[in-house]
């Protein structure tokens, strides 16, 4: 059975891995590769893959860590410059290009951050069917048909945003920044009432804001327009991401 296992799911630092046992595929590389390690029982030879939305610290700070684990590191062209990775095990990723990462099948896709080369990805293995996953996107310009498990960004709500810049605990710059390269609660509800929700299993929101966010009021209201309980992600859950409902 494939788990999801995160590691980190914040500001902080970001890593996901799906998990058989067998095999694996990591997504970020923005936790200390200690934890990774720990995450697949030290068993590293059976990550297939480490794929990258972008270059920020926090997704991609250990990406040299996963080359030099002799784990293959895949992102955009935009990505792997910005981070200064090169030689072995380096794969360029081109948006829309299907990429076979042992039995995952890998699909980038261009999303809205301020970062050189940003995606999202579609992810499919036999056992997870097809999975989403998108963070640090202030929105999604496409939709997804037959999903099967959605990881997505819900980083903040807007009054809470603007409260915080009143009173002094987030900056104007910030705030604005915010709004143009992450996702809002709003956004959230929207980007999923889109599209096909027909046979997911799990909806998992990634990548809340440590002080612009409010987890409880996120999954009601994200409950209340779905139908789907979402599970919020946190450090050490681990999440059974199969393709039929049990």
């Amino acid at each position: 059975m494939m788990d999801l296992k995160i590691i980190g799911s914040a500001s902080s630092g970001n890593g996901y891995i799906l998990d058989n046992g067998n095999e694996a595929l990591m997504i970020e590389c923005g936790m200390a590769w200690k934890s990774v390690q720990k995450c697949v029982d030290f068993n590293v030879s059976r990550i297939q893959g480490a794929i990258i939305s972008h270059e920020h610290g926090d997704h991609a700070k250990h990406a040299e860590k996963a080359q030099k684990s002799c784990v293959p590191v895949y992102a955009s062209h935009g990505t792997i410059e910005r981070i200064g990775l090169s030689g072995f095990n380096v794969h360029e990723m081109v948006a829309f290009q299907k990429y076979v990462i042992g039995n995952f099948t890998v699909m980038p896709f261009d999303v809205q951050h301020d970062a050189a080369e940003p995606f999202g990805f579609l992810i499919h293995h036999p056992e997870t069917g097809l999975v989403l996953f998108a963070t640090d996107t202030y929105y999604l310009k496409y939709t997804f048909p037959e999903l099967n498990n959605i990881m997505l960004e819900c980083n903040y709500r807007q009054d809470i945003l603007d409260a915080n810049v009143a009173n002094g605990i987030v900056n104007p710059a910030q705030r604005n920044r915010t709004m143009k390269s992450h996702m809002s609660l709003d956004t959230c509800i929207e980007t999923l009432m889109a599209n096909d929700l027909a046979d997911v299993n799990n909806l998992v929101l990634i990548h809340l804001s440590n002080t612009n966010s409010d987890a409880e009021y996120f999954r009601q209201a994200i409950t209340s327009a779905t139908g789907i309980i979402p599970k919020i992600a946190r450090p050490g859950m681990i999440i059974p991401f199969c393709k039929d409902v049990f």
